[in-house]
C-alpha cells in the first residue's frame, strides 16, 4: 500500500470514528491526489468507520472535470464519464457521487487532501434558517487559527453535477475576492468540505468546525453569536506568532 493510500485510510477512519459524529453508515468521502492528474476517491457505499485500501478507486481530474464544461450533461453523463475517469478500466465499483468536488479541489497544489463529512452540530446549523449567517463570521481566536478568516458557504444546490459546478463557481469567487485559499466550503442542508496539504489540516480544521458548531448553537440558544469585529478577525489572521501556531496545528 502506497503511503498516501495509507494517509488516506487513517484520515478516512478518524473522520468516521462514530464517536466524533461526523460521519455515519455510508456518509462522506475522502479522498488524496496522487500526481497532478490522478487521485483515490473513496468507492460509493463504502463506510468511512471501517474503510481500508481496497475502498477506493483512484480516477483522473482532467476527465471528471471536462463535465463541468457540459451545459446539457445529465445524470446518464454523469455515470459515463465517473467510470471512463477510472484508472483501472476493469474495475468494478463506482466512484463517489462527489467525485467531482473532489476533483475540483485538487486541482489546486495547495491541496493534497480532501474531507467531506456531515457533522452533527455543523449540519444542524446548516440545516437552520440561520444557517448562512451562522457561518458568516468568526467568534473566537481559534476559529480562525484553524479555519482561516472566512469560509466558503454554498447555498442548497442538488448533489452531484450541479453542487460542483456552484461549489466550483463559490470557490473561485472566493480566491478572487480574498486573495487566499479556503479551508472550508459549509453547504447549506449538506455538510462540510475541508482540504490541505496534509491530512492533518483535513481533521484539525473539521475539528474545530465541529466546536465552533456546537458554540454557535448555544449562542442561539442564549440570544444569538456575538461575531468578532473584521478587524479583529484580521488581525489575528495575520499575525505571525499565529501562522507559527497553525503549524503544528495542520501539520
Amino acid at each position: 500500500m502506497s503511503e498516501v493510500l495509507e494517509q488516506l485510510v487513517e484520515l478516512s477512519r478518524y473522520l468516521g470514528a462514530p464517536s466524533r459524529g461526523y460521519a455515519i453508515l455510508g456518509e462522506g468521502n475522502t479522498s488524496a491526489r496522487l500526481d497532478n492528474d490522478t487521485f483515490f476517491i473513496k468507492a460509493s457505499g463504502t463506510t468511512l468507520a471501517t474503510i481500508d485500501h481496497t475502498g477506493f478507486v483512484a480516477v483522473r481530474i482532467s476527465v471528471v472535470l471536462e463535465l463541468l464544461d457540459a451545459p446539457d450533461a445529465g445524470d446518464e453523463d454523469v455515470t459515463r464519464v465517473l467510470r471512463e475517469a477510472l484508472v483501472d478500466s476493469q474495475e468494478k465499483r463506482r466512484p463517489s457521487v462527489e467525485t467531482m468536488l473532489h476533483a475540483i479541489l485538487l486541482r489546486v497544489p495547495e491541496y493534497r487532501f480532501v474531507g467531506h463529512t456531515h457533522p452533527v452540530y455543523t449540519n444542524a446549523l446548516l440545516c437552520s434558517k440561520v444557517a448562512e449567517e451562522a457561518v458568516s463570521g468568526r467568534i473566537f481566536p481559534d476559529h480562525i487559527v484553524s479555519m482561516g478568516h472566512k469560509s466558503v458557504y454554498v447555498p442548497y444546490v442538488d448533489p452531484g453535477l450541479p453542487l460542483a459546478r456552484e461549489v466550483k463557481r463559490r470557490f473561485e469567487h472566493f480566491v478572487e475576492e480574498e486573495g487566499v485559499l479556503p479551508k472550508a466550503i459549509l453547504m447549506q442542508s449538506h455538510g462540510l468540505i475541508t482540504m490541505g496539504e496534509l491530512p492533518k489540516a483535513v481533521t484539525s480544521c473539521t475539528d474545530m468546525a465541529e466546536k465552533v458548531s456546537q458554540i454557535l448553537v448555544g449562542t442561539y440558544a442564549l440570544g444569538g453569536p456575538r461575531f468578532l469585529d473584521a478587524k479583529d478577525v484580521q488581525r489575528i489572521f495575520t499575525r505571525p506568532d499565529e501562522h507559527y501556531r497553525l503549524k503544528s496545528i495542520a501539520g
